[in-house]
C-alpha cells in the first residue's frame, strides 16, 4: 500500500533539506512512506516530515548525549515511530536557524553513515 504524498514536487522547506543533505558522500534521496528520506547509502539519516499534520518538520538522529538538550528547545519533539529508537524532530518554518538543521543534519549522518562514508566526509573538511 503505498502513502498519499506529503508535499508538493517544488516544496521549498523539501528544496532547502536537498540542498543541505545531498553534499554528504553517497546520499540519496528515497521516497518513503509519501516522505523525502535522505540516506546515507542504504541507511537514513533525515525525513521530511514526521507525520500528516506535522509535515513541515525534519526527523533526525541526535547525539545521544545531545537528546536531552535538544529536547529542552520548544521547537523539538519526540516524532512518533522514530522516537522510541532516540530519533528527534525539529519544527520548519520561517524562522528557522538553517545553520542549526545543517549541524543537526551533520550529526544524524555522522550517527548511521559507514567509516568509509566518514572517512571521506572528514576528507572533504580538510580541504
Amino acid at each position: 500500500m503505498s502513502h498519499p504524498p506529503l508535499f508538493e514536487a517544488d516544496d521549498p522547506m523539501v528544496e532547502r533539506l536537498r540542498a543541505l543533505c545531498a553534499p554528504f558522500p553517497e546520499s540519496i534521496e528515497v521516497e518513503a512512506w509519501g516522505r523525502p528520506t535522505f540516506r546515507a547509502g542504504k541507511k537514513i539519516f533525515a525525513v521530511a516530515g514526521a507525520m500528516m499534520d506535522r509535515a513541515h518538520t525534519l526527523v533526525f538522529k541526535p547525539d545521544p548525549e545531545e537528546h536531552p538538550a535538544l529536547l529542552e528547545l520548544s521547537d523539538v519533539f519526540v516524532p512518533p515511530y522514530f522516537g522510541p529508537s532516540g530519533w528527534l524532530a525539529l519544527e520548519l518554518d520561517d524562522r528557522t536557524d538553517w545553520a542549526f538543521v545543517a549541524e543537526l543534519l551533520d550529526t544524524s549522518y555522522r550517527q548511521v553513515a559507514l567509516k568509509r562514508q566518514l572517512k571521506l566526509l572528514d576528507a572533504r573538511g580538510a580541504d
